[in-house]
Order: C-alpha cells, then sequence, then structure tokens
C-alpha cells in the first residue's frame, strides 16, 4: 500500500516508518523537516510541508492508500497541532478520496480514563498536561465524526527499549494494575500492523504494559 505519515519526524513516527516500510509498505514523510529522516529506503518519500496548512495536507494526500496521523507538539503545552492538524487530515482525505485512518491519541481519553492512576488524572492530565490532554479529546471526536474508516490508537506513556510483544491491548476502562508504560518500538509495531487487519476498524485501541 501506498501510506502517507503525518508526524513522520517524531520518535514515534520514525520507527513506524521503519516498521511500515519493513512491511513492503510505501511511505511518504509528512514533516517541517523530513529530510531529518535516517532511513534511505527507495520507499520512502519526503514531503515537506506544516499540517496547519489544510491545502498543502490535502494536496499531499492525493494518490495515497492510507493515512497515518502520529502529530505531536513536542514541548508544547498549547499547541493544537493535535486537533488542527488531524482536522486538516481528515478533510483532505474526504477530498482526495482517501479512506483508510489510523491515528495515535493517548490513554486516558474518553471512556479509558477508567485505566488511570491517581497521577495521571490529578497531576498529569489534570494539571500539567491537561491542555494537551484536552486536545487529544478533540482529536478523538473529530476522527469518530470523519465518515472514514479509523482506528484511534491510544498507547500509555513510551519509554525506551525494544519491541516485546507482551504489552496488552483492547482492554477495557475497568482495567487496572497497568504499569502505564509502552516503548516506542512496540507501538510503532502495533500501528504498522494496523493496514494488515481490520480487527479495530472505527475502534478505539488501548495499549500499556
Amino acid at each position: 500500500m501506498k501510506v502517507i505519515v503525518f508526524g513522520a519526524t517524531g520518535t514515534v513516527g520514525r520507527l513506524a516508518i521503519d516498521n511500515l516500510l519493513s512491511n513492503g509498505h510505501t511511505v511518504t514523510a509528512f514533516a517541517r523537516n523530513p529530510d531529518n529522516l535516517k532511513n534511505q529506503s527507495t520507499s520512502l518519500l519526503r514531503v515537506s510541508g506544516d499540517a496547519m496548512d489544510a491545502e498543502t495536507v490535502s494536496k499531499a494526500i492525493a494518490g495515497h492508500d492510507a493515512v497515518y496521523v502520529l502529530l505531536g507538539a513536542g514541548k508544547s503545552r498549547r499547541s493544537l497541532i493535535r486537533s488542527q492538524g488531524t482536522l486538516n487530515v481528515i478533510r483532505g482525505m474526504q477530498t482526495q478520496g482517501v479512506r483508510r485512518l489510523v491515528c495515535q491519541s493517548t490513554l486516558g481519553a474518553h471512556e479509558s480514563w477508567g485505566n488511570l492512576n491517581f497521577l495521571w488524572k490529578r497531576i498529569m492530565f489534570g494539571v500539567l498536561l491537561r491542555p494537551v490532554f484536552k486536545d487529544h479529546e478533540l482529536q478523538e471526536k473529530l476522527v469518530q465524526a470523519s465518515g472514514l474508516d479509523w482506528t484511534i490508537v491510544r498507547p500509555s506513556a513510551f519509554i525506551d527499549g525494544p519491541a516485546t510483544g507482551t504489552y496488552k491491548e483492547a482492554f477495557g476502562p475497568e482495567e487496572r494494575n497497568l504499569s502505564l508504560k509502552i516503548t516506542r518500538a512496540d507501538l510503532a509495531a502495533f500501528l504498522a500492523e494496523q493496514l494488515s487487519g481490520l480487527t479495530y476498524l472505527q475502534r478505539a485501541v488501548s495499549l500499556s504494559n
């Protein structure tokens, strides 16, 4: 398949692209500075652009079979890149006739709030990262209302380390005793797998060790 990845140069985006390429897909990396990617595969294309620019986003989506939204705001706690960038992607997909969307959100969004512990509920998402969390929740609402063939992936906090394949997935909000962590490598592998199966079509799936 021909896939475009928004948020391609983030820590998860880079690994997801590596996995997609290894799985035999042709990948377009959309980012402000896509040349920062080290992967030199001939199946990797690069498009420089800003996800907040709706026209550029729509043009970049044309001709692809699927879209990944792995947008992040770096250290900014006030950026609306996740919701507004995702809205631009959705509108671009609708314009270009592309239906398959995989979007990375966060564990804790909407009904998965129950999976979080006191630290994440009251301190991290309750105070320190509250604007980021609210933008994730708006992002999910936009995806779910898009009419596209979407999958939302809700990972717990990222940690470094190899892919283990031992994480829990698709658990309900009543699930407790989670580490609330997952390696970026495990998340990237899971994201890449979503093109070959429709188990989580129009579902939000939670991931955590």
